[in-house]
C-alpha cells in the first residue's frame, strides 16, 4: 500500500526576530476564521482518517497491508496527535517485527523520527533517520532513501548546521529527479528555506518557485500552501510586502481547507506580524497566545520558542520591558535546553534592544555581541546584521564614535549584500548620526540622503496595497456621494412632476419618462455589446486552453513511454534510443507550436511524419501512411493553426480499423481549390458510418469539437473560411473515413 504523503515538511518560515514590518492590509475575518479552524481537523482530513481507520477494522490479518495501513495512519496523525499516532506505530513495530517486513519496520522508524522533531528532539530523529535509512538500503528502496535524506536535513537547518543540511537535501532531490517521485517539491521547499536564513535570496526564490510548480504539476495542496508561505517570508525580508502579505493569504486559505494545524499556526503567526505592524497589539497578541497554545500542545519547542519571543517583542513595543525580558528568558532557555539554535541569534538581539531602552549597556552589548557569535555559527546573516546595528546604535548614544562606525559599516554591507532594505535604512540613519558627531558633514549629509531614500523606497513598498485601498474606498465614496445627488435630483424632479400633474402638464413627465427609457435602451445596448466582446475573446481563450489540454493525449505518450520501456527491457538499444530521438523530437515540435497562434506549414507536417512514424515503430500490422502536397503550395511561406491535422489522424489509428484488418492506410493531401487550403485525412478503416452504429450515437470527439471551433474563430479572425467535413466513403465507392477540412491561413510576411 502507498501512503499519499510520504515526506516530512518543516514547518513554514516565520520571523523570529523584532522588525518593523510594512502598513500591510489585512482582513480580520482571517484572524477569527484562523483561530476557529486550529481547533481541529478540516473535514477532508477527518474523511481520510476515517477511511483509513475503517479499512483497518475490515482487515484483520497481520500481514504487510495491515502494517502499511497502521504506518498510514501514524503519518496522518503525527501534525495534530502525537500519542494517537506512537500508537499505531507501536501496534505496526509488533506486526513487522514478527513478519520480518523491513520496509514497514523501515517507515515506522522513520516516522517515529519525525515525532521527535516535531518535539524539537533532533539529536533523537537523526538517530531513527540513520536507523530507516539502513533499512531502506538493504531493501534498496530508493524513494525511502530519499525521504530519510530530507528528513535529515530538516533536523540538521533546526540544529544550525545550514551547510550540511543543503547537502542532504540536494542528495533527496538527486534521487526524487531519477526515480520521477512526487515527493520532488518537499527538499526544494526546504533549501529554498536555507536560502532564506542565509540570505541568498535570489537561490530562495528559484528553489521556492520550482518547488511550487512541481506542487502545482501534482496537485500537492499542502506542498504548494508551504511553497507560497516560504516565498512570502523571502519578499517580507527583502522589504516587498504586498507581496509577502498575497503568498500569506493564499497559503492561509490552502491551509484552511487542509485543517493543517502545523501550517495554521504559521499562518496565524504571520497575520500577528502584520497586526503589530499596524500597531494592533491585541490581535497581534491573541494570534501568538493561540499559536503558543497549539505548539504547547502538540509539544514543538521550535514553535514554542518562537511564539515566546514574538510575545515578548508585543511587550517591548508597548513599554512593559520586565514582561518582555521574562519572555526572551523563557524562550533563550528552552531553545538552549532544546537544540534549537536557529532561534537563538535573534532572541539575543531582542533582548539587546531592550536593555538598550533600559539604558543597561553593558548587558545589551553583552547580548548583540552573543547574538552576533551564534549568528555566525548558523550563518544567518539578517541575525548578525541586525546585532551591528544594535552594537551601533549602543555604542552611538555611549558616544564610542569608533566603535560605533565600524559596526555600522558592517551592519551596511551585510545589508546591502544581502537586500535587507530595513537594515540598509537603520545602518544609514546611524551612520548619519555618526558623521555628524563627528564633524564629517560631507559624509553625514550623503548617509542622511541615503537614509531618506531607503525610508521612501519602504514606504512605497509598505504602502503599496493600502494606498491603493484608499484610493478605491475614495472613488467608491466618490460614485456613491454622486449616486446621492442623482437621486435626490431625481426626487426633486418627481415632487415637480407631481405638481406639474395637478396643474395639467402630464407632457413634462412623459418626456422624462421617455429620456429615462432611452437611457435604459442605450445603456443596455452598449452593455449588451460589450458582453458580446468580452464573451468572444473568453470562448477564444478557453478553445485555446482546451487545444493545448488535447494536444499529445496522455493516452499517447504512456503508451509511447510503454512502448520505449518494453524497448529498453528487451535490450532493443538501437531501436529505442531511435524510438527516445523521435519522441523528445516530436515533444519538442509540440511545445514550440504551442506557443503560436499560427505557424509554419512545413513544422506542422514535420511534426506529423514524426508522428505516424512513432506509431509505426511498434504498430503491428504498421500502417501506410502518406502525405502528398500539392506542388503549388510553398510549405515554407504558409502559416496554419498548429496541431489541426494530427487529432484525425490519431482518431483514425484509434477507431478507424478492426483488431483483424491487416492492411491499414492512412493518407494527407493539402491542395489549393480555389483560394482556399484544402487538406483531406482519408482511411481504409471500417467507416464512420459503422463506427456510428457500433457506439449507437453520433457523438463528436473531442478534437472534432475543439477543431471546429478553432476553425469558426480564426475564419473569423483572418476573414477566410474554416469548416470540418466528416464521410464515410462508401458514397464514393471506397471503404474508410475521410475528413476534409478547409484550413484559414497566412502568408509569411517578408522583413
Amino acid at each position: 500500500m502507498t501512503n499519499p504523503l510520504t515526506n516530512f515538511l518543516p514547518a513554514n518560515k516565520v520571523s523570529l526576530e523584532k522588525k518593523e514590518l510594512g502598513h500591510l492590509i489585512s482582513k480580520p475575518l482571517l484572524f477569527w476564521s484562523l483561530l476557529l479552524l486550529s481547533l481541529g481537523q478540516s473535514h477532508a482530513q477527518r474523511s481520510k482518517i476515517d477511511s483509513l481507520e475503517s479499512e483497518l477494522s475490515l482487515h484483520a490479518t497481520y500481514d504487510t497491508t495491515r502494517v502499511n495501513l497502521l504506518n498510514e495512519l501514524a503519518f496522518s496523525y503525527f501534525s495534530q496527535d502525537l500519542i494517537t499516532t506512537l500508537k499505531y506505530l507501536d501496534q505496526s513495530d509488533s506486526i513487522a517485527d514478527v513478519i520480518h517486513f523491513k520496509k514497514g519496520q523501515a517507515r515506522s522508524i522513520y516516522i517515529r523520527g519525525i515525532t521527535e522533531a516535531i518535539q524539537s528532539n533532533y539529536d533523537q530523529a537523526l538517530d531513527y533517520y540513520d536507523e530507516a535509512l539502513e533499512w531502506y538500503k538493504t531493501a534498496n528502496y530508493q524513494a525511502g532513501i530519499a525521504n530519510c535524506y530530507n528528513a535529515m536535513g530538516i533536523a540538521l537547518s533546526y540544529k544550525g548546521m545550514p551547510r550540511e543540511a543543503i547537502f542532504y537535501f540536494k542528495e533527496a532531490i538527486k534521487i526524487e529527479e531519477k526515480i520521477g517521485g512526487k515527493n520532488l517539491s518537499a527538499p526544494f521547499i526546504n533549501i529554498g528555506g536555507l536560502y532564506q536564513d542565509l540570505g541568498e535570496f535570489d537561490q530562495a526564490v528559484f528553489h521556492l518557485k520550482k518547488a511550487l510548480a512541481i506542487a502545482e504539476a501534482n496537485e500537492n495542496e499542502q506542498r504548494i500552501a508551504y511553497s507560497l508561505n516560504n516565498l512570502g517570508t523571502v519578499y517580507d525580508k527583502q522589504g516587498n510586502y504586498p507581496l509577502a502579505l498575497e503568498h500569506y493569504k493564499q497559503s492561509m486559505y490552502m491551509n484552511e481547507a487542509l485543517g493543517d494545524s502545523l501550517g495554521i499556526v504559521n499562518n496565524i503567526t504571520n497575520m500577528g506580524l502584520i497586526y503589530q505592524t499596524q500597531k494592533n497589539y491585541d490581535k497581534a497578541m491573541k494570534c501568538y497566545e493561540r499559536a503558543l497554545e497549539i505548539d504547547e500542545h502538540n509539544n514543538k519547542k521550535k514553535g514554542i520558542c518562537t511564539a515566546l519571543n514574538l510575545i515578548g517583542t508585543i511587550y517591548e513595543e508597548t513599554g512593559d520591558y520586565p514582561s518582555a525580558l521574562s519572555h526572551y528568558a523563557k524562550a533563550l532557555r528552552l531553545s538552549k535546553e532544546a537544540g534549537i539554535n536557529t532561534v537563538i541569534p535573534y532572541i539575543h538581539n531582542n533582548i539587546g534592544t531592550t536593555n538598550l531602552a533600559l539604558k543597561n549597556y553593558e548587558t545589551a552589548i553583552q547580548s548583540f555581541i552573543e547574538a552576533k557569535k551564534s549568528g555566525l555559527e548558523i550563518e544567518s546573516k539578517a541575525a548578525v546584521s541586525a546585532a551591528y546595528i544594535g552594537l551601533a546604535k549602543t555604542y552611538t548614544t555611549l558616544k564610542a564614535y569608533d566603535i560605533a562606525l565600524n559596526n555600522a559599516l558592517r551592519a551596511q554591507e551585510i545589508s546591502e549584500k544581502s537586500g535587507f532594505l530595513e537594515d540598509q535604512k537603520e545602518a544609514s540613519e546611524i551612520l548619519s548620526r555618526i558623521y555628524e558627531a563627528t564633524g564629517n558633514y560631507k559624509n553625514a549629509l550623503e548617509s542622511h540622503q541615503q537614509f531618506k531614500l531607503l525610508n521612501d523606497s519602504l514606504f512605497n513598498q509598505e504602502n503599496f496595497e493600502r494606498v491603493a485601498q484608499l484610493e478605491y474606498e475614495y472613488m467608491y465614496k466618490q460614485q456613491l456621494d454622486s449616486a446621492n445627488i442623482r437621486e435626490l435630483k431625481l426626487t426633486q424632479t418627481v415632487l415637480t412632476t407631481s405638481q406639474d400633474l395637478a396643474n395639467s402638464r402630464q407632457n413634462y413627465l412623459w418626456a422624462i419618462i421617455g429620456i429615462l427609457i432611452l437611457s435604459i435602451i442605450s445603456g443596455a445596448t452598449m452593455f449588451y455589446q460589450k458582453f458580446n466582446a468580452i464573451k468572444a475573446r473568453n470562448r477564444q481563450i478557453v478553445t485555446e486552453q482546451k487545444l493545448l489540454r488535447s494536444q499529445m493525449t496522455p493516452h499517447f505518450i504512456f503508451n509511447s513511454l510503454s512502448v520505449l520501456q518494453g524497448m529498453i527491457l528487451s535490450k532493443e538499444e538501437n531501436k529505442s534510443i531511435t524510438y527516445l530521438s523521435k519522441f523528445s523530437k516530436l515533444l519538442r515540435i509540440v511545445l514550440e507550436n504551442s506557443r503560436d497562434k499560427m505557424v509554419p506549414l512545413i513544422q506542422e507536417l514535420e511534426a506529423i511524419d514524426i508522428y505516424m512514424a512513432l506509431q509505426n515503430i511498434d504498430a503491428d500490422p504498421s500502417y501506410d501512411y502518406s502525405l502528398v502536397v500539392d506542388e503549388s503550395i510553398d510549405s515554407n511561406l504558409l502559416l496554419i493553426p498548429p496541431m489541426i491535422i494530427q487529432p484525425f489522424i490519431e482518431n483514425a489509428i484509434e477507431h478507424a480499423f478492426g483488431s483483424s484488418q491487416e492492411h491499414c492506410e492512412i493518407k494527407v493531401n493539402l491542395r489549393w481549390i480555389g483560394n482556399e487550403l484544402n487538406c483531406t485525412i482519408t482511411d481504409n478503416g471500417i467507416g464512420i458510418d459503422t463506427i456510428v452504429q457500433k457506439s449507437g450515437t453520433r457523438k463528436n470527439s473531442l478534437a472534432t469539437i475543439i477543431t471546429s471551433e478553432r476553425l469558426e474563430l480564426l475564419g473569423k479572425e483572418l476573414r477566410l473560411p474554416g469548416t470540418i467535413s466528416i464521410e464515410d466513403r462508401k458514397k464514393y465507392q471506397a471503404q474508410g473515413t475521410q475528413v476534409s477540412l478547409i484550413i484559414p491561413y497566412k502568408l509569411v510576411e517578408h522583413q
